[in-house]
């Protein structure tokens, strides 16, 4: 069925396309990026009423963490000036030249995906957007990694609330130390297309199905990519590996990283990212951490952790088998 759905929605890029005006909400891991910025202005350009929902630093990584606590106010200002220091712990940001539509929380990922939803969305539409993009990440989000991913887990917990998202990620190239990148712009119109597509193929209605979501990753160089049907699978493109001293042992992928966001890599205990240099087998060659490197990957991915009706069999076989059963 994912498939079949994948398949229409890449048909749907042949049809003529007359989309709807959509409410749509984008959040992120990384806060106020030049991504984000390109990404919005291309969905207004088509018509869409678009919100931003971002976490006020970048908080890459940090998964599906909550912030349980009551957050507080700012004590430095958010990543590229979104906000000032003082400033209240969630709210429109204040950097000149944004307009009204964007938006921070001083949290997590998830925390800025339900603030979208919950307060802002409330306040704009009085009910659930029609899609929630999440991204574009700064860095791709293939393979195992992307468990820890504040760019999948906002998506996840959108789908999980019953309304359709997508993960978007990009290149690390993509990043900048302000709103300005050459590849944000190409990556923005790429994933205005996708939308274009899902609105075509869902004719109006639902963009994804219930308890789906799609993980989205673009090649480093993204001008000219063509689409390409993948799954997550079980190839890793990246390695992660504990070092006792991470700047003794930084691969060439952590000096480069280190370098765009003009930081030093310690000499302490810490987790270092590699390439991994094993190629991928003949039966993981549809796996998005291959694919996205010669075409913008598309996966489909269900929402949550739950298993199918193979694997409950599975577990009913096992309880019925030994004395745990009731």
């Amino acid at each position: 069925m994912r498939y079949l759905f994948a398949t229409a929605v890449f048909l749907a890029f042949t049809a003529p396309v007359a989309a709807e005006a959509r409410n749509i909400v984008i959040t992120n891991d990384d806060g106020l990026t030049s991504n984000v910025v390109a990404l919005y202005k291309a969905l207004k350009a088509d018509g869409h009423d678009v919100i931003v929902s971002v976490p006020c630093q970048n908080q890459s990584g940090m998964g599906a963490a909550l912030g349980l606590r009551p957050l507080t106010p700012l004590e430095s200002a958010c990543r590229n000036n979104a906000a000032d220091i003082g400033a209240s712990a969630a709210g429109p940001m204040t950097r000149e030249g944004l307009g009204s539509d964007f938006y921070y929380v001083n949290s997590t990922p998830v925390m800025a995906v339900l603030y979208g939803l919950d307060i802002v969305a409330m306040k704009r539409w009085g009910k659930a957007p029609d899609l929630v993009l999440s991204g574009p990440n700064e860095g791709q989000n293939v393979g195992a990694i992307a468990i820890s991913s504040g760019t999948i887990s906002a998506a996840q917990f959108a789908t999980l609330r019953g309304v359709p998202a997508i993960a978007l990620s990009a290149g690390q190239n993509s990043a900048g130390p302000d709103l300005e990148n050459a590849q944000s712009p190409i990556i923005a119109e790429k994933s205005a297309e996708m939308v274009r597509a899902l609105d075509v193929a869902s004719k109006g209605g639902r963009m994804v199905p219930a308890g789906l979501a799609l993980n989205i990753n673009f090649p480093n160089e993204a001008k000219g990519a063509k689409f390409c049907v993948s799954k997550v699978g079980t190839y890793n493109a990246y390695t992660l590996k504990f070092a006792e001293n991470m700047a003794a042992s930084a691969s060439p992928e952590m000096k480069e990283m280190a370098r765009t966001y003009k930081m030093d890599i310690p000499a302490l205990p810490g987790l270092l990212l590699g390439q991994n240099p094993i190629k991928p087998s003949a039966d993981q060659l549809q796996d998005e951490s291959f694919l996205h490197l010669s075409c913008i990957a598309v996966s489909p991915m269900q929402a949550g952790y739950a298993g199918d009706d193979q694997n409950i069999n599975w577990v009913s076989g096992v309880l019925k088998g030994s004395a745990l059963a009731k």
